[in-house]
């Protein structure tokens, strides 16, 4: 059951990475490797000659529509599952596989990096902690429902939280004070590149302030409306 559900979220997380980019054809060529696929075996797996993927993944031939997203999808796992499900499953824990959907409400990596202050403009964001930090490059996002996260999460599925790299934002939703996302990543040992808390925050918390430039990491309080609008600003950011 644990295989399945993890191979289904690694797929829809790995497909829609795809289909969502500016670049498909680039980011094709970054899922093919990491699955650590040559073009050749690829192909063969879908029963098509090499130079169709070459042509997919320079730009040759016209970007693949959703249904050959599917498909080469479901034969990079394929092919993964007969070679052990070595890096299904690390995706898996990487992209937080085993955690409920009511947790993860969004995961993206990019395939160009954004820097902070691109990030902080979409979530239409205030930094209130080391703000001078806004211009480092920034490889994905992972949006959560913070009380639940925080409450509900071990350590070791905090980690799924980071994705492929620690080098993304965290953004935690329903926050109302700051302090706990703060004490949580503490906790945890691992910084990621920002914070952003999306909630009912009427004054910044003074520990979590501090904890944040303990950290040097930047702080940001998301000013936009609801979790939709938040989702939706991030996407239309990675496209």
């Amino acid at each position: 059951m644990f295989e399945s559900e993890s191979k289904n979220r690694v797929a829809k997380l790995v497909a829609g990475d795809i289909a969502l980019s500016s670049e498909p054809c680039r980011a094709l060529k970054k899922w093919r490797e990491k699955f650590e696929i040559d073009q050749t075996t690829l192909a063969e797996a879908l029963e098509i000659s090499p130079s169709v993927i070459s042509d997919y993944e320079s730009g040759r031939r016209k970007s693949p529509g959703v249904a050959m997203i599917r498909k080469i999808i479901k034969a990079l796992l394929e092919v993964d599952e007969k070679e052990g499900r070595q890096v299904t499953e690390t995706l898996a824990y990487r992209f937080g596989a085993r955690l409920p959907p009511d947790i993860v409400l969004g995961m993206r990596e990019l395939v160009d990096p954004l820097s902070g202050k691109e990030l902080c403009e979409a979530v239409e964001g205030k930094a209130i902690a080391n703000e001078n930090l806004l211009n480092q490059k920034l490889l994905g996002y992972t949006v959560v429902n913070g009380p639940k996260a925080i409450i509900e999460l071990s350590s070791n599925d905090f980690m799924g939280l980071y994705g492929l790299s620690t080098e993304r934002a965290l953004v935690f939703t329903r926050v109302t004070r700051g302090r706990s996302p703060l004490v949580a990543i503490k906790v945890r040992g691992i910084t990621p590149g920002a914070i952003i808390l999306h909630g009912k925050i009427k004054e910044p918390d003074e520990l979590g302030l501090k904890i944040a430039e303990d950290l040097r990491v930047p702080l940001i309080i998301s000013q936009v409306p609801t979790v939709e609008k938040l989702l939706e600003g991030l996407q239309n950011l990675a496209e």
